[in-house]
């Protein structure tokens, strides 16, 4: 079997290279080997490579900057996912999407379905809904799989950026009525690589050909206020004669951003369990266990 991740220098496509390495010959890109803005240079490498699997990890994700480059983060994140869906269904490849939370406009309390209206609230939000789209409208063999707050000690993340800017001020504020589920890669990662295996047995085929969305995140919810208190919990374990920034909380009015942000944007899981029998573990159990050193 043939797999190609696209987004290998990414957090999620860098994990899932270890996570996929037994199930075949992979095959991962990055910037430099594929242009997404690039439609031909997308229907060139599938065609070459020809895979079973195409996992499309890669995104236009400067959630703030898109509001000032929305053409480039409609090519990435709606234009280029709906080119790898029409390649991968004449190819009769299975195509696995990944998405985000940002579809939701976050005036729910309790945790979103897949069955929950889409209305996203910024650009980014927007041109991810729109690959979704593009992705089903190519009626071939797909799952998308949205997911949210990833985190690993893989490049600038919210946990690096975190610890960096602990080290370096004296106060930190962060907004905490902004809440959310924290998800570890290394267990989004290995929960997709038992779903890929199950999505190519017969009955993950029939369940790959509706193109059906799920939700793939780790189980609870917190605020970003609490979820950096406790990542400066276990710095502070790690660093106890370092100087801490104290973490001031701050509601999401008092730090203004080019691109809005869902208020409430917890996942529910519970179509992932039914339908493939996975449960990504509760996030705080995740994160002790990353910050243990499992990376």
């Amino acid at each position: 079997m043939k797999i190609l991740i696209i987004g290998k220098d990414g957090q999620l496509g860098w994990e899932l290279q270890r996570s996929l390495a037994g199930l075949g010959d992979l095959l991962a890109t990055g910037r430099r080997e594929l242009d997404l803005s690039d439609p031909a240079a997308i229907r060139k490498t599938v065609r070459s490579v020809r895979p079973d699997v195409v996992l499309n990890t890669a995104a236009y994700n400067a959630v703030d900057r898109a509001e000032s480059e929305p053409d480039i983060a409609l090519k990435v994140n709606s234009v280029a996912p709906g080119l790898l869906a029409d390649e991968c269904r004449d190819l009769g490849a299975l195509l696995i999407h990944f998405s985000t939370d940002y579809v939701f406009d976050g005036k729910r309390t309790t945790p979103y379905s897949e069955e929950d209206e889409a209305a996203p609230l910024s650009v980014y939000g927007r041109s991810k809904l729109a690959g979704e789209q593009a992705v089903r409208a190519a009626k071939g063999r797909a799952l998308i799989f949205r997911t949210a707050w990833l985190y690993s000690d893989r490049r600038d993340n919210f946990v690096g950026t975190m610890r960096r800017l602990a080290r370096q001020k004296s106060e930190l504020s962060v907004v905490d009525d902004q809440t959310g589920a924290p998800t570890w890669v290394r267990s989004l990662s290995e929960a997709v690589a038992k779903i890929c295996g199950i999505a190519l047995s017969p009955r993950g085929r029939a369940i790959s050909e509706e193109s059906p969305v799920y939700h793939a995140t780790c189980s609870g919810e917190t605020t970003r206020y609490d979820f950096v208190r406790a990542i400066l919990d276990d710095l502070a374990r790690k660093e106890p004669k370092e100087p801490m920034a104290r973490l001031i909380p701050i509601p999401s009015a008092d730090y203004p951003t080019p691109a809005r942000r869902p208020k409430y944007s917890v996942l529910s899981n519970a179509k992932l369990e039914r339908d493939f029998g996975v449960r990504l573990p509760e996030w705080r159990s995740a994160f002790t266990h990353f910050a243990q050193g499992n990376r």
